[in-house]
């Protein structure tokens, strides 16, 4: 288990340090906890200081009753859960869209078309093979231009659920080698050596050659390109939990811009797709029948258009937008609606002095009633100065803008209120972080290193992970501390 501690430094900035990796030999909530106050009792912290606390998503970390959440909000009922922004936004907008039975065949296609395709190194060769013929036949017929970082090497990626944009990716790769990839499975059908590969490839010929597959292949690319940005930008490590909700409103009014003006684009980017590779499109005016046994009777008809529009396309938007609309707790959302009254944009106008002390009120342990009483008096003041002054006037954030109050020394002057800006900057945002440091893990620890001890391990991630920090760190000093804890026969 991977632990990152977020906290604000000295001058006011968000900062995210890897903590350590702990061995676990059982993934229960009580084992998670038990690692997670060893390791705090080692480097001297204890978990009753915990504001915030970030998890993926899993069950064992955020259940309601007896997961690593509840457990730690026993000791300390301010640690608040915010489930990760960037995780969610990516990867719940595709498991909600798998219940879909349209949209859960294309990924199950997709999966299958993966294993068969680049399945091999043989088949993954003529993949690219197929690719690069490809590129060279666009170029001499001047269809694309050649030039430094153009046409570089691309191939199908399998999406992972660890990796937020690797669904997007997966389906914007498919698109564009789409002919390449049929004629890879045109060549597995006819292959009689290929006697497990013919089956399938003939079956997915058959699954890709037709419309509804292109159109919920388009749409779904379409959806997910929404956030995928988005994510991107949530997963740094300065980002504020203000501007990361922004970020998911302005995600969830493209979604709605999308069912509000996309079909017809969506219609006619999948027209010309299906023309360019020879698919069937059928007649949009004409009736639709969804089965045999529905062909007689009193069923109200609907035309083909109107069924891709309504079953197909405004459900599965309409979905993602329930998704994010439903992204928190009661609790939660109003503990970030109440935050959101710290934000400097636009001359702090969205500041409201009685949603930020009840903002204050989520946290008794740093606000008592004499507190609250005084930030209810520092607040009249603090507005009336940051409004009157300059270099407050541009700011962009809640990050911005305790950088800012460090910078002129005001933090000084309201400590009060900087003391709730910081609880709004800790809670986390993202777990990119975490995500990174099993990434690091791969590297450090080898097949080579296979017996690698864990505190040697830990270590050598730590060093690695956070080698800015370290790289301040003068060799001289590291040499002269290792020297002097023995005795040694050389000198370094």
């Amino acid at each position: 288990m991977a632990v990152v501690l977020r906290y604000v430094n000295k001058y006011g900035s968000i900062v995210e340090r890897f903590l350590g990796v702990v061995h676990v030999k059982s993934t229960t909530a009580v084992a998670l906890k038990t690692a997670i106050d060893y390791l705090f009792c080692k480097h001297g912290l204890t978990t009753s200081r915990i504001r915030g606390q970030g998890y993926d998503g899993a069950s064992n970390m955020k259940g309601e009753l007896r997961g690593l959440k509840s457990l730690i909000l026993r000791e300390s009922p301010s640690a608040f859960y915010v489930h990760c922004f960037a995780h969610q936004l990516q990867l719940a907008l595709v498991a909600i869209a798998k219940d879909h039975i349209e949209v859960c065949s294309l990924f199950s296609i997709i999966s299958i078309l993966i294993n068969v395709v680049v399945g091999s190194c043989k088949r993954n060769d003529m993949l690219h093979d197929e690719q690069n013929e490809k590129v060279k036949n666009a170029l001499k017929n001047g269809e694309i231009v050649s030039g430094r970082g153009l046409n570089q090497e691309t191939s199908l990626k399998r999406p992972a659920n660890t990796r937020w944009s690797s669904h997007f990716a997966t389906l914007v790769n498919l698109i564009l080698m789409f002919k390449s990839v049929t004629n890879v499975l045109q060549k597995l059908k006819d292959d009689v050596s290929a006697q497990d590969a013919r089956a399938e490839a003939k079956g997915l010929l058959l699954r890709m050659d037709d419309f509804d597959f292109a159109l919920t292949l388009h749409l779904m690319k379409n959806v997910l390109g929404i956030s995928n940005e988005l994510s991107r930008a949530l997963q740094k490590q300065d980002q504020d939990i203000v501007n990361a909700m922004n970020l998911v409103d302005i995600a969830k009014e493209r979604l709605q811009t999308l069912r509000d003006d996309g079909w017809e684009p969506l219609l006619e980017e999948v027209s010309l797709f299906c023309i360019e590779h020879a698919i069937k499109i059928p007649n949009m005016d004409d009736t639709y029948f969804p089965g045999k046994s529905q062909r007689v009777g009193n069923v109200e008809s609907i035309t083909i258009g109107n069924h891709y529009r309504i079953e197909l396309f405004y459900t599965i938007v309409d979905m993602q937008l329930q998704e994010l609309n439903n992204r928190f707790n009661e609790k939660n959302s109003r503990l970030l609606i109440c935050m959101t009254c710290l934000c400097p944009t636009n001359l702090f106008s969205s500041f409201d002095k009685a949603k930020l002390i009840e903002f204050a009120k989520f946290y008794p342990s740093e606000f008592c009633p004499t507190r609250l009483v005084m930030l209810d008096n520092q607040l009249e003041t603090y507005i009336v100065n940051m409004r009157r002054s300059v270099e407050f006037a541009s700011l962009k954030g809640i990050s911005d803008l305790s950088k800012k109050l460090v910078e002129t020394k005001r933090h000084i002057v309201y400590p009060i209120v900087y003391q709730l800006l910081k609880l709004a900057m800790i809670l986390p945002v993202a777990t990119a972080t975490v995500e990174r440091s099993f990434s690091a893990m791969k590297i450090v620890k080898t097949r080579l290193r296979n017996q690698l001890g864990d505190e040697f391990l830990n270590d050598c991630l730590v060093t690695y992970i956070e080698k800015k920090v370290f790289d301040k760190v003068d060799n001289e000093l590291i040499m002269r501390r290792f020297q002097n804890m023995a005795s040694r026969r050389g000198q370094l």
